[in-house]
């Protein structure tokens, strides 16, 4: 297990430095389509808040609303 353990960590040590060598991630600009992506998730959301807010809207008054007899 200590030659696990240290072989392990001597790879680590090793290969960090060129890790953090690199300049860049090669990542920054997300595309066309990822971009599109995140519209429609965006919009997916938006409207499903709408029933959402209603039917809480919905609750509240029922919570509040006053009480009405019904004749039996």
């Amino acid at each position: 297990m200590k030659t696990t353990i240290r072989n392990t960590l001597g790879t680590l040590l090793f290969l960090a430095p060129s890790a953090f060598a690199a300049g860049t991630t090669g990542g920054g600009e997300a595309g066309f389509a990822v971009s599109l992506l995140l519209a429609i998730f965006a919009v997916m959301i938006a409207f499903q808040l709408v029933p959402a807010t209603m039917m809480m809207i919905g609750i509240v008054r029922g919570f509040v609303g006053r009480v009405v007899d019904l004749p039996r």
